[in-house]
């Protein structure tokens, strides 16, 4: 399961970066804290701005084992940009998540649902930005909010 997640992620970004002739492309590295087991991961991501302002962002987050509780998330969040100057950026951010979430010794659980948050980027220079994002997923029976601080790499 884990090889077909990671294979389709890597697959839409592809997809993505060939048929991005115009708009900003980036990828980012960030470290993530989810609320609901206290679990510390690390998370992957690829933004493509498709008009201007608004850019899509398919990402990969896999939290490191905690309490005998192994999890990864695959999302695809939709940001709207807010330009406060040339190096500063708040967003608004959207979109759908799914969680898959394995104690140890049971069966995985799999669920699928939203993400709502807000972000923030600062430019560092023409390829590299620092950002900060806080979300909520909504989850059945996982409800949780996540913390996310960020490198992106900007091509």
């Amino acid at each position: 399961m884990k090889k077909f997640l990671f294979v389709s992620i890597i697959a839409l970004l592809g997809i993505f970066s060939m048929n991005a002739e115009k708009g900003e492309k980036a990828l980012g590295v960030q470290f993530d804290y989810a609320s609901k087991h206290s679990m510390v991961g690390l998370g992957l991501n690829f933004q493509y701005e498709f008009i201007n302002n608004v850019r899509i962002e398919p990402e990969f987050i896999y939290y490191f084992k905690n309490e005998g509780i192994d999890a990864f998330n695959v999302n695809l969040n939709f940001n709207y940009l807010i330009r406060t100057s040339s190096k500063f950026a708040i967003y608004p951010l959207a979109g759908f998540s799914f969680a898959r979430v394995t104690p140890e010794g049971f069966d995985g659980v799999n669920r699928f649902g939203a993400n709502i948050g807000l972000g923030s980027e600062y430019s560092l220079n023409d390829h590299f930005a620092f950002y900060v994002e806080q979300r909520f997923q909504i989850l059945k029976d996982m409800n949780q909010s996540v913390t996310c601080l960020g490198l992106k790499y900007k091509f």
